[in-house]
């Protein structure tokens, strides 16, 4: 039993440390670009060497994998805690909170969302479990859109796939929008995250009345 609890321990302390390089690498980023992150600097405000990271991550990709998890969980989590990913709610509710939750989200996680959305680091691709939880949500967002057809708020016969991808690309857009160029507003006066309901009642609109066949 001591020898178990002993274990134990060791694994929570090396869960924390985990947590803290994390931590660390996100303020990295947060202050020199995702693409400027690196071991040194990690260890550099850790007060560590560099070499002891390789106990944790065997190079920089393999933290930005870590990093890359953490982040679509962590939005995955605020999703569910709104209501959003459910199928309890109704859809039409689930839909405009759930969009402004990710939005929101995003914007006031610069790092994680550079490192989710976009590709900004040369020859890195998410692992399969990393990339899990982007899987779910897309999953989780395109049953929505039927719930939202299936409840008359789209038209019958639209293409859930089109209008997935068009969702993304607006959500998408007025994200980079605001981080690009407003990154230091809030997220309810934000020059573009401000619009986001004339964004949603424009793709409502549009996928409301125009067949799949538009």
């Amino acid at each position: 039993m001591a020898a178990a609890g002993a274990l134990d321990r060791r694994q929570r302390r090396r869960q924390e440390t985990i947590e803290e390089i994390l931590d660390v690498a996100v303020a990295v980023m947060t202050e020199q670009g995702v693409a400027g992150l690196t071991l040194g600097e990690v260890a550099r405000r850790m007060g560590i060497r560099p070499p002891s990271l390789y106990g944790y991550f065997d190079g920089k990709h393999a933290l930005y994998d870590a990093l890359f998890e953490r982040g679509w969980r962590a939005l995955q989590r605020v999703l569910e805690q709104a209501g959003a990913t459910g199928d309890g709610a109704d859809p039409l509710t689930a839909w405009r909170e759930g969009t402004a939750v990710l939005v929101r989200w995003a914007v006031e996680h610069p790092a994680h969302s550079a490192l989710m959305f976009w590709r900004p680091v040369p020859g890195f691709t998410p692992s399969a479990r990393a990339y899990e939880p982007a899987v779910e949500l897309d999953a989780a967002s395109r049953v929505l859109l039927v719930r939202l057809r299936d409840a008359g708020h789209l038209a019958a016969d639209v293409d859930v796939d089109r209008a997935y991808r068009t969702w993304t690309a607006l959500v998408g857009g007025v994200i980079s929008q605001q981080l690009s160029n407003a990154p230091d507003e809030p997220f309810e006066s934000g020059t573009f995250t401000a619009v986001l309901p004339d964004v949603m009642d424009m793709w409502l609109g549009h996928h409301r009345s125009n067949p799949s066949a538009r």
